[in-house]
């Protein structure tokens, strides 16, 4: 039996061609009918308010005190906690107090790779490309501090001799992290001094550094 329209079967009458039709559009009408309703509950936009239609809503320094993020948008936004460059902040910033006392960190210095002295050595510190964490701060970004990854060599770490060689490069490795970024806003239309506003955003944060080959020969 050939399929096709029921309407133009051939030997139907007209009253079983119309009862045809009407079985035929009914569950695209249902359809139809459903998919509104079926839109209008589901979940407002991931950084709005159940009101905004999906546009940032305007807070007054005095709705969130010292500058933080309402608890809706940290509920739903991304387990910071578990990212690197969030994880490691605490442990730097108690080994920068233990080390030395506040100001300038010192320039990085391209280590001599000593094997029997790093067995034990992180990752980072056993590497042919070295690499060490500074705390970025940033107060208009949530989270306000990420553990960046600085290069100790501009090149790579012979393994035989321990000591720098510029037959390879040092370049960080970069991931993309999701933030919050705090923005000046105004509220019903007029500039309000203090008001802002939070906007999700992508960053390319460095974690790490690995050796390449220079892109020309010197």
């Amino acid at each position: 039996m050939g399929l096709g329209n029921p309407v133009w079967r051939e030997g139907r009458q007209p009253h079983q061609a119309l009862g045809a039709l009407v079985c035929w559009l009914l569950p695209s009408l249902l359809l139809l009918t459903w998919l509104p309703t079926s839109l209008a509950h589901h979940d407002p936009p991931l950084w709005g308010t159940p009101h905004s239609h999906g546009a940032p809503r305007c807070y007054s320094a005095e709705e969130l005190p010292l500058g933080q993020p309402p608890p809706h948008l940290l509920a739903r936004a991304a387990k910071w906690e578990q990212a690197l460059p969030v994880a490691l902040v605490s442990s730097l910033e108690a080994a920068g107090h233990r080390r030395q006392p506040e100001g300038r960190p010192a320039e990085p210095q391209c280590p001599v790779l000593r094997p029997e002295e790093v067995l034990e050595a992180d990752t980072h510190q056993r590497s042919i490309s070295p690499w060490r964490y500074r705390v970025d701060t940033d107060e208009d970004r949530y989270p306000q501090k990420l553990a960046f990854a600085e290069c100790l060599c501009r090149g790579c770490i012979d393994a035989r001799t321990g000591r720098e060689t510029a037959a390879l490069n040092s370049v960080r490795l970069r991931q993309s992290l999701l933030v919050l970024r705090r923005r000046p806003c105004s509220r019903a239309g007029a500039p309000t001094p203090g008001a802002f506003a939070f906007h999700a955003e992508f960053i390319r944060v460095p974690v790490g550094c690995t050796c390449v080959l220079p892109r020309s020969a010197r």
